[in-house]
């Protein structure tokens, strides 16, 4: 039997209000499921630049949640270096601080969190900083954390991530072969200029004597370019804050 007009304007009504009561009742159940995941993927992150892949592959969800908390503390600093605790009027801390919609305010409004790792026991002793990296690879996003040594000056570490690079070329940044090849080097020359550290254009090359260059990715390089200034623009942003560090040290050390 043929149905009017208006019955089906109801019906469609009607299953349209269902249906995004469905979709607002799903959301709301795994909204926090989520956002759950969601930190415990950035906690990996942060660690993965401290310690070892094959250690937080090791651990359940809870291990990963008792380590971070555990052997991690953080701040937020602005652009001159100084711990900021509010923005916009609401407090902030570094594990909310959402680094994606940060960058796209002006570089001297960003918040940026600064991750602390102690020593195993001694919540007083630092091993090593980690620092927040986001910038733009080929075709999107990509972010990553540097761990600096207490020297602020070596890199004792790094992870890096990306949205949507190609799979076996720029898509490698997220490899350990890739990112052990920043282990060691050096974000300041001999004369205390900071000059971050540059993935080079193409691949296989021994760059083991230079501590501002890596080998490059083959067939890469927009993304690997991508890399380099999302390295150098964040270190920037930290240095005023890696510089009270450093001054800080040869302070402590004078006395």
């Amino acid at each position: 039997m043929q149905q009017s007009n208006g019955y089906i304007i109801v019906f469609s009504v009607i299953l349209t209000v269902v249906l995004g009561l469905l979709l607002s009742g799903t959301s709301q159940v795994l909204g926090p499921m989520q956002r759950e995941a969601e930190a415990l993927d950035k906690k990996k992150q942060i660690l993965g630049a401290v310690i070892s892949a094959e250690e937080i592959d090791a651990m359940a969800p809870e291990e990963v949640n008792e380590y971070y908390n555990s052997r991690i503390s953080s701040i937020v600093v602005d652009i001159n270096g100084k711990e900021v605790t509010e923005q916009d009027g609401a407090s902030v801390t570094a594990e909310t601080v959402d680094i994606g919609k940060n960058y796209k305010r002006p570089a001297e409004e960003r918040l940026y969190p600064v991750f602390i790792f102690h020593e195993e026991g001694n919540p007083e002793a630092v091993e090593s900083y980690v620092f927040p990296l986001y910038g733009a690879g080929l075709w999107d996003a990509i972010w990553g954390y540097m761990a600096l040594e207490t020297d602020m000056n070596t890199v004792g570490g790094i992870t890096l991530a990306h949205a949507g690079e190609t799979p076996g070329l720029g898509a490698r940044i997220t490899e350990g072969e890739v990112q052990n090849r920043y282990v060691g080097k050096k974000i300041y020359n001999d004369s205390g200029e900071l000059v971050a550290i540059e993935m080079q254009k193409g691949e296989g090359k021994d760059y083991s004597s230079d501590p501002h260059k890596v080998d490059g990715m083959s067939g890469a390089t927009i993304t690997a370019n991508g890399v380099n200034a999302m390295v150098e623009n964040y270190l920037g942003h930290y240095q005023a804050y890696i510089d009270s560090k450093k001054s800080n040290q040869a302070v402590a050390a004078a006395n």
